[in-house]
């Protein structure tokens, strides 16, 4: 009995892209809501930057996350270039383009 409940129970994929494209996207508007308050804006910035680079390394893993943290950072804490989407961005490099493997 036991063992048949095993091999029915699903344990849910811990590496859903659909879940991290959502993720993603929603990081990437909290990133763009610094065009809201134009001057003030730049200041939530410089807060957001390192959150977003953190996120970065540990949503996306090995060498495509530190590369993209770096990357996520400089253009979070640069004034006017944080329109560009890097969570999206590195979702459809690991995701479409890698095929979701990891690189390390």
């Amino acid at each position: 009995m036991t063992q048949n409940l095993n091999s029915t129970t699903k344990i849910p994929s811990k590496d859903n892209k659909g879940t991290m494209l959502i993720l993603s996207l929603l990081f990437d508007g909290i990133g763009m809501l610094s065009y809201l308050i134009p001057v003030l804006g730049e200041a939530f910035d410089f807060i957001w930057a390192p959150i977003s680079a953190i996120l970065l390394m540990v949503m996306f893993k090995g060498t495509t996350g530190k590369l993209a943290g770096v990357f996520g950072f400089i253009e979070e804490a640069v004034p006017f270039i944080d329109i560009i989407p890097t969570f999206t961005i590195t979702w459809f490099y690991k995701y479409v383009i890698k095929g979701g493997q990891d690189n390390q």
